[in-house]
């Protein structure tokens, strides 16, 4: 069929403004991030000071010098409200309209993302993931859409820098590195299996992502306990929620990649029975898919397991989400295999 080159000029211009909202959308966040963690670190710090001006007060019980002292280290009172109270208000309100407005530049970029993979499928007249382009940006659109649904609370916007980082990075390699003009697929991609084949298999993928970058800043904030946070590194994770909240996500997130992905290798089975005349032929592709479900599956077991609901649980995820990344590109675009049209070509 032939493609319509207006509806896929329009879809790459709208997968590199999607891009452009995404960035503005991560710069805007780390602005928000920042005031969210200078409001905790002041409200960290007038904490520490009340400590230190009750404990004072409890050993010159009773003496004018002390009340003098606590008053000193309380800080100016105005309107009920210490000056740290309010600068900790001030910061907060702050970052409550960065938080807003770079949640709007997301719901933006994902629609806009949308479009350009709907004008593809438009201008090729099939599902637009027959090549490694299109597979990534979709994968992506997936991901956009479940931290979307995921972190819509307020107390969850501090993700978002760190999720927007590697979806950046993806979509700009994505973009520069695998992009092909939109053309027809080879023949062994043109069959019904691929929507239902690619579509799961990219969701679990997706969802992965989410509860891998979760893994990671439950690791951070594991040497970074709430109310502990010390050094550099302490100030990065300073406005993270709790690690039990974060191994909350990753694991949550976990338990929808686990089965969707598992279902994904069935249906490519399958697929590989009617085109190859076997569901299975321990291709490059397959093992990889079947060692990272294994891993997930690990990761469930150990997670469940009493003693492993630590970091041993959190790194057998990354490990698990590491070889996926490694058979997206490693395996799709270096290792010879019957899947091997799904790169670049």
């Amino acid at each position: 069929m032939p493609v319509n080159q207006t509806l896929a000029q329009f879809s790459d211009w709208s997968y590199f403004t999607a891009f452009a909202f995404y960035l503005l959308a991560f710069m805007v966040a780390i602005a928000f991030y920042a005031r969210r963690a200078s409001a905790a670190e002041l409200g960290k710090n007038s904490a520490e000071r009340e400590l230190v001006s009750v404990g004072a007060g409890a050993v010159a019980a009773g003496s004018e010098s002390s009340t003098v002292a606590s008053a000193s280290d309380s800080g100016v009172v105005i309107d009920g409200k210490s000056a740290a109270d309010a600068k900790v208000e001030k910061h907060l309100s702050l970052a409550h309209k960065l938080g807003t407005t770079a949640e709007m530049l997301i719901y933006v970029g994902v629609a806009v993302h949308f479009a350009s993979v709907l004008l593809r499928g438009l201008a090729t007249q099939r599902f637009p993931w027959g090549n490694l382009y299109e597979y990534v940006s979709v994968s992506l659109l997936f991901s956009m859409v479940v931290a979307a649904g995921v972190l819509h609370r307020e107390s969850m916007r501090v993700f978002w820098p760190w999720l927007l980082a590697p979806v950046l990075a993806l979509m700009f390699y994505g973009g520069k590195n695998l992009y092909v003009e939109a053309a027809p697929v080879v023949p062994a991609l043109q069959s019904i299996w691929i929507p239902i084949h690619v579509t799961i298999i990219a969701s679990g993928a997706s969802i992965a992502l989410v509860s891998g970058v979760s893994s990671i800043l439950y690791l951070l904030r594991m040497a970074q306990p709430v109310g502990k946070e010390k050094g550099v590194l302490g100030k990065v994770v300073l406005p993270l929620p709790s690690a039990q909240t974060l191994d909350s996500i990753a694991y949550r997130t976990a338990i929808w990649a686990f089965p969707l992905f598992g279902l994904g290798i069935v249906l490519g089975a399958i697929w590989a029975e009617a085109a190859w005349g076997r569901y299975w032929g321990w291709d490059p592709k397959e093992t990889v898919s079947f060692i990272s479900w294994i891993i997930y599956a690990l990761y469930l077991h150990a997670r469940a397991t009493s003693g492993w609901r630590n970091s041993k649980a959190a790194w057998i995820n990354i490990v698990g989400f590491s070889t996926m990344v490694f058979n997206l590109f490693f395996i799709n675009m270096v290792v010879s295999g019957l899947h091997s049209y799904a790169g670049l070509n």
